[in-house]
């Protein structure tokens, strides 16, 4: 398996980019499941920078990314040895190993917001001054207000947002129902909506 690329893993990769061709993939997955290395070594090269930058998204530390991503496919791997791998969709799968091992760190932290600015933000990167102050202050609040959903809320924007996975899918991901995702993600953009207009416009003024 080749190295990751890790920064170049950090721009924002979705679902809807750069889709593996179906047949391709059902192909590498076939020998996959056989231990065939070299379809093993395609399939990371494909999938490790789209699970680095969800787990880096999720912990916000590029070592502690790395080595997330990389417990992620050596699970994969012990998973293929004993005969217990994925049912119906392998990207959800994946999905679903990367987002309990971050789980899991979590339940070894302290309480703190699950889904990242850049994530939920998308923040123009040809601003000027006056846009950048703006959106740095827009930032602010969405943290403070993010940090108010609960922890199934953030999640299911994170993955439905963040990574572009369908409502299926992120649904599999988190083992509930198709329905309770679009619950989730509706009380979440709707408590955001409220948070927001709550805070309101800032008013203080920049010195000219």
């Amino acid at each position: 398996m080749s190295k990751i690329p890790w920064p170049q893993a950090m721009a924002h990769v979705s679902e809807r980019e750069s889709r593996c061709p179906v047949k391709v993939e059902q192909a590498l997955l076939e020998r996959a499941e056989q231990y065939d290395r070299a379809a093993l070594g395609e399939l990371y090269d494909y999938y490790a920078p789209r699970i680095y930058a969800y787990v880096y998204r999720r912990v916000g530390n590029a070592c502690l990314a790395e080595d997330l991503t990389g417990d992620v496919f050596v699970r994969v791997i012990h998973a293929i040895r004993s005969q217990r791998t994925w049912h119906t969709s392998f990207q959800a799968w994946l999905y679903r190993i990367a987002h309990n091992l971050v789980a899991d760190h979590y339940r070894q932290q302290p309480a703190q917001p699950l889904v990242s600015l850049d994530e939920a933000l998308q923040v123009s990167r040809e601003s000027g001054p006056a846009e950048a102050a703006e959106q740095t202050l827009s930032r602010e609040q969405l943290r403070t207000a993010v940090g108010l959903l609960t922890q199934e809320q953030q999640e299911v924007l994170a993955l439905r947002f963040g990574e572009g996975l369908t409502a299926r899918k992120t649904a599999a991901v988190l083992q509930k129902t198709t329905g309770a995702v679009d619950a989730l993600q509706h009380r979440a953009l709707a408590t955001l909506r409220r948070l927001l207009t709550r805070q309101g416009p800032d008013t203080r003024k920049t010195p000219r």
